[in-house]
């Protein structure tokens, strides 16, 4: 019987880890909330108008600092303050910006006003300001902490450590003579760990896909509200909340999906 040892190792490993899970998934859950359970109101804002949500917090909410990247290259492309050409490069028109986000968009431009649509938009999205509304939305409850969101991811890399761990005691358990006991009884019983931890990523990948992991319980109640009102598509709204599938031209479309393809995103940082 020396392959129940194997699996009480197997068993210890899969608690932990569903437990450090379970523990920052709750702590994220409480940084979401308030002391009654409500997100707090931004500063000036009423906590339960979406009209004063500007497209910048949508966007972040939505999509992370990428989304807000897009946005203001969207936006300022649509004023023809920057041009977009399909073949990935992007021209400064007007060099003047009228928020920081702009700034930081126009800050990613050589001397001669020329520029990779995807370097700008690196840098656009790693600039302080992107970080600044993280952190207003944040304050707000509306948006999920930095501190939170690595907790959660941490605790799915160990849920995946621990799965690991049961298949590797379920083979070093078979390689064990155990005289009365049956390949299939081993099986049997090593199964139950590997499900809850299977149970457990199955939740933890549906739950990523079904919300943003940007933004809070109470922010992404707020976005089904604008997306209901204002998510006509084509709009700088439906960019904001869906990302570069809502932009109906083909052509803006490839200048802004330009360096894309084959690059993981924190977003979805699971």
């Amino acid at each position: 019987m020396f392959w129940v040892l194997f699996l009480l190792l197997a068993w210890a490993g899969v608690l932990l880890a569903c437990t450090r899970l379970l523990r920052a998934a709750d702590q994220a859950a409480g940084q979401a909330a308030g002391p009654a359970g409500e997100a707090a109101a931004p500063p000036g804002r009423t906590r339960h108008h979406h009209e004063e949500l500007s497209l910048y917090e949508a966007a972040y909410l939505a999509g992370g600092p990428r989304r807000v990247a897009d946005l203001t290259l969207l936006s300022m492309q649509r004023q023809r303050r920057l041009l977009l050409a399909h073949t990935g490069w992007a021209t400064v028109v007007d060099p003047v910006g009228r928020d920081p986000h702009e700034r930081s968009v126009l800050g990613a431009f050589g001397p001669d006003g020329q520029e990779q649509v995807a370097s700008v938009r690196t840098a656009a999205e790693r600039d302080p300001a992107v970080r600044a509304l993280a952190d207003r939305l944040g304050d707000a409850g509306l948006a999920l902490r930095a501190e939170a969101e690595q907790g959660v991811g941490e605790g799915i890399r160990a849920v995946r450590q621990a799965t690991w761990l049961v298949l590797g005691m379920t083979a070093a358990a078979l390689c064990v003579p155990a005289p009365g006991t049956t390949t299939k009884m081993i099986l049997c019983w090593f199964s139950l760990p590997l499900i809850l931890t299977l149970g457990c990523l199955a939740i933890a990948r549906a739950e990523g896909h079904a919300h943003s992991p940007w933004a809070s319980p109470a922010g992404q109640r707020l976005l089904v509200e604008l997306a209901r009102e204002r998510g006509e598509q084509g709009s700088l709204t439906a960019v904001a909340l869906r990302g570069l599938r809502a932009v109906t031209d083909p052509e803006l479309r490839a200048a802004l999906a330009y360096g894309r393809r084959g690059r993981r995103a924190r977003q979805r940082r699971y």
